[in-house]
């Protein structure tokens, strides 16, 4: 295992902060920041670490933060293996083995690193301190995956050939654009545009987001067999459901699947309003809030 240091941010947004560590034989861009106890931030689908910067100075004074970036987001080497849930919990056990961070650690995840943070919580107890999802993803009766090989295959052979047309470097940074716009409420990105381009003018964030969208089925059903074997650990778990306030058939049908979520794992229930998919940027507080007061111990009364 070994790391390299990485030049902190230019102001052209051109170099990543933190580190590169090989972990399990892929470099992963790694950030560790603050001092205290340990919580670990994962985002969602073709997210980068830069995406959870509004809530990390909320939280650095009184915690230690590790984000990483999985392979194909952000700075880190493009994916190899198939994705699945207990991959990617065990990736976040490695990450914090290469920091020397060895105890119990709070682990959040948003959208489909929902999957990822629970997965961690059951295969790992004895390293879990909390456990915090971020709107993610919920799936209360998956159906068993079909053509799964199929799905992977179509998924690297539309990145390769995107790719090859140099669709990532024409659209990428449009794309991420237009995707913060429908899922935030300012309805803008506040990354920087060269930090942007930078990283989502390559194929590897569009390999990596159409590997694991194919494989979101399986990942579903991953989660939904491993809590009928592996109980959770009776840690804080929170749920915070983003509502925009609308009122709308969809928003309120979304709020009843995160709150279905909630009971599922005994958790405390929070609705963020007003409030996008990406809680983290428009709601920073109520993250950075999760994260300092966990709340009550799995299976007692919630909020």
């Amino acid at each position: 295992m070994t790391a390299r240091e990485l030049p902190r941010c230019a102001a052209q947004g051109t170099a990543p902060p933190g580190r590169i560590l090989r972990v399990g034989g892929t470099a992963l861009h790694v950030l560790r920041e603050g001092a205290g106890p340990v919580c670990v931030l994962s985002g969602g689908l073709g997210l980068s670490w830069f995406d959870w910067d509004p809530v990390i100075p909320l939280v650095t004074p009184y915690r230690t933060v590790v984000r990483f970036d999985r392979p194909g987001y952000g700075f880190s080497a493009p994916p190899v293996a198939v994705p699945t849930a207990a991959a990617e919990a065990d990736r976040i056990r490695r990450v914090l083995d290469a920091l020397g961070l060895h105890g119990p650690c709070t682990v959040a995840g948003h959208a489909v690193a929902g999957f990822h943070a629970e997965a961690f919580a059951r295969l790992y107890p004895e390293r879990t301190a909390g456990l915090l999802l971020v709107d993610a993803s919920a799936e209360e009766a998956p159906e068993p995956p079909t053509a799964s090989g199929l799905r992977t295959a179509a998924a690297r052979a539309l990145a390769a050939a995107l790719t090859a047309a140099a669709v990532p470097y024409v659209l990428g940074p449009t794309s991420r654009r237009l995707a913060w716009s429908a899922t935030t409420l300012a309805g803008c990105d506040p990354a920087s545009a060269p930090l942007v381009r930078r990283t989502y003018r390559t194929g590897r964030v569009l390999r990596a987001t159409l590997l694991e969208n194919a494989r979101y089925p399986d990942m579903a059903a991953e989660i939904h067999e491993l809590r009928t074997r592996r109980p959770l650990p009776a840690v804080p778990v929170t749920v915070l459901a983003a509502y925009d306030g609308s009122g709308s058939r969809r928003a309120l049908h979304w709020l009843r699947r995160q709150l279905c979520l909630a009971d599922e794992l005994g958790a405390r229930f929070k609705i963020v309003t007003p409030s996008g998919h990406l809680i983290m940027i428009d709601r920073p507080q109520a993250v950075a809030s999760a994260l300092l007061d966990p709340g009550i111990p799995l299976g007692r009364a919630r909020t």
